[in-house]
């Protein structure tokens, strides 16, 4: 059995003195393939390296939380990225890439033109991307109406019944991960439940969105995170997603597994990769 996480922040700080370790973990768990998305131009060459040295698939693209802080220029330095590593069969995507209406204060019409930007970017490449969605989905479907690109995933989808239909209609996955695992998170529980056979796809988003066992109880009885997330939780996340939908873990395996493939197609040729 080998799990696919699609989405996993593997060069974030927290994973900063123990990375190779966590690669293993998480190996050891069954997961074959992490998808490492970027979230800034200055971190494109580090992302790459580490990728190639773990031997896992990487995406290139500025996160809309980074726009606020990136220069104008950064979307020619994406380009030239993706034009660099265009023949890299690790590289399965553009991303993290999208908007954020929850956080406040930011430029909604700068990520807007970011976001618009690296559609182009996908659509000339021909890659799929890796969409940040936050209270955004009706935004960010109106800029792939006008800007078609091969599909991809619709990182830690929370949106409606109906814009999940949307999603999945232009070709796109919806990834579910740790928040699936609270039973609170009913909207997210019930869309995990019934959408189409064809649209989840498993993720952690490690170090962030740490599912429900590694929260423990405050003495206000409010929950908080107790420990780090990271990608050798996802057969447990899978569990959740297999008990929702009423899969054994070997279907799960294998339902999410090709899925990530039609979503992002250059993983299937990395999973056929020898070990070493």
């Amino acid at each position: 059995m080998r799990w696919i996480d699609t989405h996993c922040h593997l060069d974030a700080a927290e994973f900063g003195l123990d990375r190779a370790a966590v690669v293993a973990r998480a190996r050891t768990a069954g997961v074959a393939l992490l998808v490492l998305p970027a979230v800034a131009a200055d971190g494109f060459a580090a992302l790459v390296r580490l990728a190639h040295e773990h031997r896992l698939a990487y995406a290139l693209g500025i996160h809309p939380l980074c726009v606020d802080g990136a220069a104008d220029d950064d979307i020619d330095r994406l380009a030239e990225a993706l034009q660099h590593h265009r023949d890299d069969p690790r590289l399965v995507a553009v991303g993290e890439i999208g908007l954020d209406h929850f956080v406040p204060g930011l430029d909604r019409a700068r990520q807007e033109r970011f976001y618009a930007a690296q559609l182009e970017l996908a659509r000339s490449h021909g890659l799929p991307v890796l969409l940040h969605v936050r209270r955004s989905a009706d935004n960010l479907l109106k800029h792939l109406r006008r800007i078609e690109v091969p599909g991809g995933i619709a990182h830690a989808f929370n949106g409606s019944d109906v814009q999940a239909g949307h999603f999945v209609d232009r070709g796109f996955k919806l990834g579910f991960g740790g928040a699936m695992t609270f039973d609170r998170a009913r909207q997210i529980r019930r869309l995990a439940a019934s959408v189409p056979d064809t649209a989840p796809v498993l993720e952690t988003d490690s170090p962030d969105i740490p599912p429900q066992w590694l929260y423990v109880k405050a003495s206000d009885r409010s929950e908080r995170p107790a420990g780090r997330n990271e990608p050798a939780e996802l057969p447990r996340i899978a569990q959740t997603l297999a008990c929702l939908r009423g899969w054994t873990i070997d279907h799960t395996a294998a339902v999410t597994g090709a899925n990530a493939c039609a979503a992002l197609p250059r993983l299937a040729a990395l999973l056929q990769a020898p070990a070493a």
